[in-house]
């Protein structure tokens, strides 16, 4: 099964340093029949303006993934860290038993950015962040792992859930697969481009529901970067 949410039929608002879309209920934004898929509970396409962004806020019991698609964010948070994570890497914030942090645009130029949010499979845990760059390249013509709650993911963010974040960048004309399972669900997003799935066609920004596939073949209609959570 394979349900398109076109990027025009997002929730989402306004807020003049934020433009946000959602494709999940989320704040103001509510729809019963998009809730959450599996444990993935939240996938906003946030853009925010120069010299802006979330001030200090609390958060618990949940896996936080940024995901820059251009600019960078600066984070801080209540535990100390401080980090700036630029387009194309990745940052991962387990809540845990409670943090507050901030992300901020400190650029000249909007950010753009998917914030996901995935439901954890273990509670009762100390708060943690971190970062790191996941380069384009290692990730042309094939899925990477860029965060994940499964040992033996090698370089990938650890998350504290049953879940997995990947991404790819494939040419027009390549195509691309992932070992999903009859059992899992995914959502897969095309940051840029267009993709083809069962000859389902997903555009860039459009939202991609997808389950009862064992094997997920991606195929690319123009030069696409993909980002896909695999879930329970």
């Amino acid at each position: 099964m394979i349900d398109v949410r076109p990027f025009a039929t997002l929730g989402g608002a306004d807020h003049g340093w934020l433009n946000a879309k959602h494709h999940f209920s989320f704040a103001d934004y509510h729809d019963p029949a998009r809730m959450s898929w599996g444990k993935l509970r939240v996938w906003n396409d946030d853009v925010i303006a120069p010299k802006s962004g979330f001030p200090p806020h609390p958060h618990r019991d949940m896996e936080i993934i940024t995901y820059v698609r251009t600019g960078a964010i600066s984070h801080q948070d209540s535990l100390g860290n401080q980090g700036r994570t630029e387009a194309g890497d990745v940052q991962v914030m387990s809540a845990g038993t409670g943090i507050r942090h901030s992300e901020f645009n400190l650029e000249d130029v909007p950010t753009t950015l998917f914030q996901i949010w995935i439901m954890p499979t273990r509670g009762g845990e100390k708060p943690s962040w971190g970062a790191k760059p996941f380069p384009k390249g290692d990730r042309a013509g094939q899925f990477v792992t860029l965060a994940s709650g499964f040992d033996g993911d090698g370089d990938a963010l650890p998350i504290r859930t049953d879940a997995r974040v990947v991404a790819a960048t494939l040419k027009a004309g390549e195509t691309a697969t992932y070992p999903l399972g009859a059992d899992r669900r995914a959502y897969l997003v095309p940051a840029t481009g267009a993709v083809e799935i069962d000859g389902t066609r997903i555009n860039a920004r459009d939202g991609a529901a997808i389950s009862d596939l064992e094997t997920l073949t991606v195929t690319a209609i123009e030069d696409s970067e993909l980002v896909l959570v695999d879930a329970s």
